[in-house]
């Protein structure tokens, strides 16, 4: 029944409607309500803007489930146990100062006390409450609501709530109005992390907004928010938080391969010959990676001083102070935080690594020191390292080194008595990430060794190394021999003397599926074979795009290799000498199954390892003409981690082994320009 707006201040003769469902009395200027109790079968009552002071002063009527009295002078609230049947309850802009006598009501789902003077929240515990209504009260703490494990909607604007706590409990949260409160810190949103269904926040007109980025810390904090005072949360402001406050390992590394390439272009620019990337023949490296203490650094220099004649130790920069046992310019450079950020500004630095509070960096100084040797760079980093220099133009082999035995890890450790139990917890959880790293990207690492025994693994990595180098033990050659499944094959491999090691060159094929990254395997099925006429074209067209890159002729080391290839294919085919050299070359071209357009990868470096020739050397030298596969052969691995076998290093040190010939005029500025460009000899165009 309506009766809104008619001025009524007496309704008693509504007594006699006993079957009435819904009664709407609102701005009216009624004080009784005793009628209602003459209506058993009402179910809705609006007396909302009244003169009403009792509190359900009437008989409750059975079906009663709908109540508002918001805008009326009620002071005080009763027990409500006749009124089990009430789920909605609006007690708006009255006077009470206390919520009482709602214990009974289990089936009460919505309640609204806004604008009145409660101070504490008590009394809703039993009650089911899914909505409930707040605001503008005097309450200063979140209080009794601990057991409110159905409230998905929760209004506390206008009140002088300073802290969060409290809500903890309340998982199914899914608005949360904090709108003119006292909230004055951010960490304060560490109680309602938790809340993964919360997705809309309102903290306007609160002293946090002050703080410095605190939209993007709120929104990192609380990543599930789909609104925040107001507005909605943007996914691009969900990424640029997790940039700022918790960056992916990945974007640290991009970032830090950023800083250290705009600080080295700001320097007067170097000539890294040693180092310098090149399309026909990059700067082989070795990384040794995982976590600390696993033995990285004891093997990385167990290894340099057993493979002496093709590793060198490159040494590192560390602002943190030296460990019993440990030298300056052996183990690490060790530095102060000044010079070390010096270094940086100054464009030193390869990559850097904060870790443990302490600061770590390779420098472009130390990998050139070894290269200047002629020898390739054996370095160990942690995780964030290995993705920098993944970054940069250097490709290494990367091989984890990783304990296994947890409770072995731990104790080793604890028995070094330099870390506290927080850092060890830290440590032990970085094996993890680098399990779950190399689970994630396979290919990442080219090789995973166990180091619970630092013996053991050192064999191993000996023997993995080994296989890059393509070197095989004295006495291993002749079992090879004999469990050749090819015959024919086998009568056409040729033997190398590399010192003492002997080399097969039908292992440096790259065409030979063993040597292989397993996507390769996998393309072989997907991709459709081409045949002989297109591999040859395919080639053709790579060594013209090579040259035309290099701006010149193939560089030093393939025209050594390609002729060393054509001296030993010449020595055992001297039943012909007048067969043509290019009708040679071309066979070879087609017999290659590169089936794509590319450079060769310097990832797969290591297993050529061969040092930088001095322009001028005589190109006949017997050191200098052993046979090998010209790397233009190599194909780019398909993943960003397959390596490409290449020929083997040159045995020793570079050292002179012929008087250096007459000196040659000085390039033109041409000539010059190019070899700055390319780091080899400058080429006539």
């Amino acid at each position: 029944m309506p009766l809104q707006n008619r001025n009524l201040t007496d309704v008693s003769i509504l007594c006699k409607y006993t079957h009435l469902h819904k009664l709407e009395l609102q701005n009216n200027k009624v004080k009784d309500l005793s009628c209602v109790s003459h209506m058993p079968a009402l179910a809705i009552l609006d007396a909302s803007h009244n003169e009403i002071s009792e509190f359900f002063g009437f008989q409750a009527p059975k079906n009663l489930k709908v109540v508002n009295f918001s805008h009326n002078r009620m002071t005080k609230m009763r027990d409500l146990s006749e009124f089990s049947s009430l789920s909605k309850l609006t007690l708006d802009n009255n006077n009470f100062s206390e919520i009482c006598g709602l214990e009974p009501c289990v089936k009460l789902t919505h309640l609204s006390l806004a604008n009145n003077k409660i101070s504490r929240i008590s009394s809703v515990d039993k009650a089911p409450l899914i909505q409930l209504n707040l605001s503008g009260n005097k309450l200063t703490r979140i209080e009794g609501l601990e057991n409110q494990l159905n409230l998905q909607v929760l209004d506390l604007s206008h009140n002088q709530i300073s802290s969060l706590n409290g809500l903890q409990n309340i998982h199914v949260l899914c608005l949360l109005n904090l709108q003119k409160n006292m909230i004055s810190e951010i960490q304060e949103c560490k109680h309602i992390r938790n809340l993964l269904l919360l997705r809309d926040l309102n903290l306007l007109e609160n002293p946090v907004q002050d703080q410095p980025d605190y939209r993007l810390s709120v929104v990192f904090l609380l990543q599930h928010l789909t609104a925040l005072d107001q507005e909605n949360v943007s996914p691009e402001e969900k990424v640029s938080a997790v940039n700022k406050y918790d960056p992916p390992l990945e974007l640290l590394a991009a970032r830090d391969h950023m800083k250290h390439l705009v600080y080295q272009m700001m320097q007067p620019q170097l000539l890294y010959d040693s180092t310098l990337p090149g399309v026909d023949s990059p700067y082989p490296m070795l990384v040794l990676t995982g976590p600390q203490c696993c033995g990285k650094r004891e093997l990385a220099h167990r290894l340099c001083q057993e493979l002496c004649e093709y590793f060198a130790y490159g040494i590192c920069h560390t602002t943190r102070g030296a460990y019993f046992g440990e030298e300056d310019g052996v183990d690490y450079h060790f530095v102060t935080e000044e010079d070390f950020q010096n270094m940086i500004l100054m464009g030193k630095f390869i990559q850097t690594v904060e870790y443990a509070g302490r600061r770590y960096g390779l420098s472009r100084d130390a990998v050139e020191e070894v290269a200047r040797e002629g020898l390739a760079c054996c370095v160990h980093m942690e995780l964030e390292g290995v993705l920098s220099l993944k970054n940069s133009h250097f490709e290494p082999r990367y091989i984890l080194l990783i304990p296994t035995q947890v409770e072995k890890y731990v104790e080793h450790l604890k028995n070094r008595d330099l870390y506290s139990p927080a850092q060890i917890d830290l440590a032990v959880s970085r094996v993890e990430m680098y399990a779950d790293t190399n689970r994630q990207h396979p290919g990442f690492f080219d090789n995973v060794i166990a180091s619970d025994d630092w013996d053991e693994a050192f064999q191993t990595l000996k023997q993995v190394v080994k296989e890059y180098l393509v070197v095989e033990e004295p006495g291993r050659e002749e079992s090879a021999r004999q469990t050749e499944p090819d015959p024919e094959q086998s009568s056409e491999r040729l033997r190398l003397t590399l010192g003492s090691r002997s080399v097969s060159a039908s292992a440096l094929d790259p065409t030979l599926l063993s040597y292989r990254h397993y996507y390769s395997h996998i393309q072989q099925h997907l991709c459709p074979r081409k045949t002989p006429a297109e591999l040859s074209s395919l080639r053709r067209r790579e060594v013209l795009l090579r040259e035309a890159i290099v701006a010149k002729s193939p560089g030093v080391y393939s025209r050594v290799l390609r002729s060393s290839t054509e001296t030993g294919a010449s020595s055992q085919q001297n039943h012909n000498p007048n067969m043509n050299l290019s009708e040679e070359s071309s066979s070879s071209d087609e017999s290659c199954s590169s089936s794509v357009l590319s450079v060769p990868s310097s990832a797969g470096a290591l297993s050529a390892l061969e040092p930088p020739l001095e322009t001028g050397r005589d190109l006949s030298s017997p050191e200098l003409t052993q046979p090998g596969t010209d790397p233009s052969t190599s194909e780019r691995r398909p993943g960003s981690n397959m390596k490409t076998v290449l020929p083997p290093i040159l045995s020793g040190r570079r050292t002179p082994l012929a008087p250096s010939p007459a000196p040659s005029p000085a390039p033109s500025s041409s000539q010059w320009s190019a070899q700055r460009r390319t780091g080899g000899e400058a080429q006539p165009l």
